[in-house]
């Protein structure tokens, strides 16, 4: 008997506000990975770990606030909990895997195809094992086809927030870099959704149960919290508030002057500004036709 699926129970409310944390989360994960090429080699892996944690926990969020729209008509769901915060580490560990390749090597295009086809069958094996966590009264089948276009389509949306990651200057140039990301990764998901029918084991109704909002709500909690401790540390950091600037005190005279951070682009060595020389500056001593460094 197959069941009656229904993935918008509340109408478009769970698709907008899934998307909206799937741009959460990638614009939290690219601030930090562009920060990350501002400071000095010992710091970059903690922001590099900060953005992975963030995009990851803002895929899972979006995952999960989009199966509380889901039900079957004739089955109550249940989710198992291990399998359910596996998902979530898998994303978190996958994504990483991709952005620290990007982050050491540079959004050339080895470190982006390999790191995009890491962290997009990371996002992929997130959504399908988070199906698995699913527990109801029968059995889920794919469509083969939609499966894999939306494996597919994660790895170019992965491939896509990298490629951003290195290549993104502006806090504008972000938002639309994550605006795109989570576009993306909704479409992943719901391109999975197109090709899922639920075949029940026995007939008659179930007795009924929780509703998948009262299931899931309590889980999201932790990451939810995560990624608002992510975004105060984001909005709180002052290069990332002022664009790509801070004030550099003058060791000469002691003067603050605001200076700009460039952001390394693909292939070029990176030399964290602190450690940056500038050649001084040639002047003329009074009364001498030749200059001398003072």
């Amino acid at each position: 008997m197959q069941g009656t699926v229904d993935g918008f129970s509340y109408g478009v409310v769970t698709p907008v506000v899934a998307y909206l944390m799937a741009c959460l989360g990638g614009a939290l994960g690219l601030r930090c990975t562009t920060r990350s090429l501002l400071v000095e080699h010992s710091w970059r892996p903690g922001w590099l770990a900060l953005g992975s944690a963030a995009i990851g926990s803002g895929i899972w969020t979006m995952h999960f606030i989009a199966m509380m729209g889901f039900t079957v008509e004739e089955a109550p769901i249940h989710y198992d909990k291990p399998l359910t915060f596996a998902s979530l580490a898998v994303a978190i560990v996958m994504v990483g895997i991709g952005i620290f390749i990007v982050g050491y090597r540079g959004a050339t295009g080895t470190a982006l195809f390999t790191g995009g086809t890491i962290t997009g069958l990371g996002v992929a094996t997130m959504h399908y094992l988070g199906m698995a966590g699913m527990r109801l009264r029968g059995t889920l089948e794919y469509n083969t086809l939609t499966v894999a276009a939306s494996v597919v389509i994660a790895m170019v949306a992965a491939t896509a927030a990298l490629w951003a990651a290195g290549q993104v200057r502006g806090i504008l140039w972000s938002l639309g870099a994550s605006l795109v990301m989570g576009l993306a990764v909704s479409g992943m998901h719901y391109m999975g959704m197109a090709g899922l029918s639920v075949h029940l084991h026995g007939s008659g109704a179930a007795p009924p149960g929780d509703s998948p909002a009262e299931i899931l709500a309590p889980m999201m909690i932790g990451p939810l919290a995560f990624l608002l401790l992510a975004g105060v540390i984001v909005m709180f950091d002052p290069l990332m508030v002022m664009g790509g600037q801070a004030d550099v005190r003058n060791p000469a005279n002691g003067n603050r002057t605001r200076q700009a951070y460039p952001v390394p682009r693909s292939g070029d060595r990176h030399v964290p500004v602190s450690r940056r020389r500038t050649r001084p500056r040639s002047r003329t001593r009074p009364g001498s036709r030749t200059p001398q460094n003072w």
